[in-house]
This record gives C-alpha cells, sequence and structure tokens, in this order.
C-alpha cells in the first residue's frame, strides 16, 4: 500500500486501435472498443463478461455479452462460454500490523505496532485461504544497523505468528513492509542487505511454507539499484541454507503491474540457483493506482492495468503473483474485481495467485479491512473471493 507516483497509464492498451489484436491480448468484452480479431494463429476466446482473450489453438467461442451485470452471459446452451481452466496456487490476505508506528522505533508491541489475530486467521484458513503475508519493520528486526543480530524480542513475536499460520498448514510470506528503505533512506549497501536476509532466512530455513519477499513496493530509485537488491536477497536468502523456500521479488515504481512491462524489464536478469522466483505485482483500482479511494475507474480496470505483465510474463518464461490488490464496496469495483481475477485464472500457467489488501487487528473501518467478521473488505468481497479458492 502507497502513496503513489505515476509514470503513466502504461496498460491502457494502445493496442485497442489495431485492426488485430496480438497474442493473448484482449479482444473483446463489454464496452470493449478495440480490435475483436486475433492475428493468425490465435483465436479470441471468452473468459468473463468484460474480457476476451486471443489464445493459440483455441476453438472460436463467442464473444458477445449478455447487457446484464451478473456472470451468466448467454441465452442458449450451445453458446454458454466457460471460464478458462486454472488453479491458483497461492490465494489469501496481506496481514498488516508489525509495519505500523512507523516514526516509532523500535516501539511497543501492542502499543505501536501488532501482528496478525490468530483468530482470524484461523477463520480464513477454514474457508480455504492459504497464503497470508505479513508485514514487519526492519528498523525493529534489525535495529541498530542491517548486519546486526536480530532482535529477539520482536522476531519471537514475529515467528510465532508465522509458526501459527504455516503449522495450520497455510502459507507465511515475510514482508519487510521498507519502499526499499532503512530508517527512511535508501538501501545502497547491497552487501548489508545480503547480510540481513542471510540473518534472517536462517530463522525459518527449515520451514519449507514460508516465503521470502525481498521488500515491499521498492519506489523512486535507481532500476539497477533495484536489481541488485533483489538478487542480493535471492543470494543471501539461499547462502542461509534455505533451499526449498520461494522467493518473490518485487520491482521499482511501487512493484506497479500497470508499469512492470516498461519499469521492470531489467529483472528479468535476476537468478536463482533453485528456480524458485516469483514476480510480485501490485494493482489498485483507482483513477491514481494508489488504492486510496474507494471509487474504480471502471468495471473493465481490473483486466486493463495487469494485462501488460501478463504479457511480460508469458514472453519471458516467468511466474508471477499479484502481491495486493483490492477495491472499494460498490458494484463498479465488484465487477472489476471479478473481471481482474478471472484474468490472471485464466493466465494461470504465469499467474500463480493473489493476495487482498488488507487484514490486520488494527484497521477498525477501513474500506479495504479483510478483518473477519465486520472489516468493509471482507464483508463485501468474501464471498466473491472464495469463487476463486
Amino acid at each position: 500500500m502507497k502513496g503513489f507516483i505515476i509514470a503513466g497509464a502504461v496498460a491502457t492498451l494502445a493496442a485497442g486501435a489495431a485492426a488485430q489484436a496480438g497474442a493473448w491480448a484482449q479482444c473483446g468484452g463489454q464496452n470493449w472498443s478495440g480490435a475483436t480479431t486475433c492475428v493468425s494463429g490465435h483465436t479470441c476466446v471468452f473468459v468473463n463478461q468484460w474480457y476476451s482473450q486471443c489464445q493459440p489453438g483455441a476453438a472460436p467461442q463467442p464473444t458477445t455479452l449478455a447487457t446484464s451485470t451478473t456472470r451468466a452471459a448467454t441465452t442458449s446452451a450451445a453458446s454458454t462460454p466457460t471460464l478458462a481452466p486454472g488453479k491458483f496456487k497461492w490465494f489469501g490476505t496481506n496481514q498488516a500490523g508489525g509495519e505500523f508506528g512507523e516514526k516509532t522505533y523500535p516501539g511497543v508491541w501492542g502499543t505501536h505496532f501488532i501482528f496478525p489475530d490468530n483468530n482470524a486467521i484461523r477463520t480464513l484458513i477454514n474457508q480455504g485461504y492459504n497464503t497470508f503475508r505479513v508485514g514487519f519493520a526492519m528498523e525493529r528486526l534489525a535495529q541498530n544497523g542491517l548486519t546486526n543480530s536480530l532482535d529477539a524480542g520482536y522476531l519471537r513475536n514475529f515467528t510465532d505468528s508465522i509458526n501459527f499460520i504455516t503449522n495450520a498448514g497455510a502459507y507465511a510470506v515475510l514482508d519487510p513492509h521498507n519502499y526499499g528503505r532503512y530508517f527512511g533512506n535508501i538501501i545502497t549497501n547491497t552487501a548489508d542487505f545480503q547480510t540481513f536476509w542471510r540473518n534472517l532466512a536462517t530463522q525459518f530455513v527449515n520451514n519449507p511454507r514460508v516465503i521470502f519477499d525481498t521488500n515491499n513496493e521498492y519506489h523512486t530509485m535507481s532500476q539497477d539499484l533495484v536489481l541488485q537488491l533483489n538478487q542480493a536477497a535471492i543470494n543471501g536468502i539461499r547462502a542461509a541454507g534455505a533451499k526449498e523456500q520461494y522467493i518473490w521479488v518485487e520491482g521499482n515504481s511501487w512493484s506497479g503491474a500497470w508499469t512492470w512491462n516498461v519499469t521492470n524489464t531489467n529483472l528479468v536478469a535476476l537468478t536463482d540457483p533453485e528456480n524458485k522466483i516469483i514476480y510480485q505485482m501490485h494493482q489498485y483500482l483507482d483513477s491514481d493506482g494508489s488504492g486510496t479511494a474507494p471509487a474504480c475507474v471502471n468495471a473493465q480496470i481490473g483486466v486493463q492495468r495487469v494485462v501488460g505483465a501478463t504479457a511480460w510474463l508469458r514472453a519471458n518464461n516467468k511466474k508471477g503473483i499479484l502481491g495486493e490488490f483490492a477495491g472499494g464496496p460498490n458494484d463498479v469495483c465488484k465487477q472489476a474485481v471479478r473481471g481482474l481475477l478471472d484474468h490472471l485464472k485464466a493466465n494461470s500457467d504465469v499467474w500463480q495467485g493473489a493476495l487482498w489488501w488488507a487484514g490486520g487487528p488494527w484497521w477498525g473501518d477501513y474500506m479495504f479491512s479483510f478483518e473477519p467478521p465486520s472489516g468493509t473488505g471482507y464483508v463485501n468481497y468474501n464471498n466473491i473471493l472464495r469463487e476463486y479458492i
């Protein structure tokens, strides 16, 4: 989550003006005004009410849409479309709180910061959610320098939360929610960053259900430095002996999916001896993509903002995860979120899943709160999200 800086609405689909849509591009959907036929070897395949896609080797399917806002689309059984096959590996929520109180370090547990409520986690796991991205502050874990030993008290509280999640059979993502910074300053010493990650990964080396997230939302920093910091984290994690765990790398420009294919192209050079890199992107659906307003641009904006990233992942033979997404409590956003998730699921060869922003016990009436039983996001979206489990 962030206060967003935008390079431009790159994902607004310039391809719409082309005579034919390219491979994996959009070719139909409610209010779609672009190309409705595909380049040779591809067919326009109905995915959902808001999105059809040029897929290779697919049998022709209708792209006409019902005017209803429900998910049922056509009137005859012969032409009823079905969603493209796919299954998410990871689907769940972010869990915010450990990074709260960012102006007060180290702070006091229960006063300045908090970790997830185990009862809320259990409720979500019982409903089928299997992945929880748990935020923490590097300044609390390594209090006097990135290479220093980890603070025992903060580490204990954090580890207790992680172990509760993984002992219940779910995945726990370790999320340093630092934006590529430490005490507010851009991290430039990649050796120190590597040491931090070696120290942290050592604590979880024997837990295969842990996932390492290199850092939340790098932004307004050197693109080469973002590459080097991600690689340093990978190197530190593997040097700790953590071989089984996946590593989620993040990009510059707040790790936005809608700018990924023009901003973070150099991250294709990242290497991992265990070949378990997952490219984590974030995407919000309000006008500036910051996730600070309840209104979504339109019902198609979810798909429109990730198609470029989908193409980038497939072209580079990479796997991705939508590590943050959300929508406001209104019908337009609900349609946009469904369209987004349908697109990810239809392209599950490259998209491994998605995590809602966010759960956590201190959200109160925050518009995206996914804290059961009464969080605004939970009340409005739990039934929708459970369709994708």
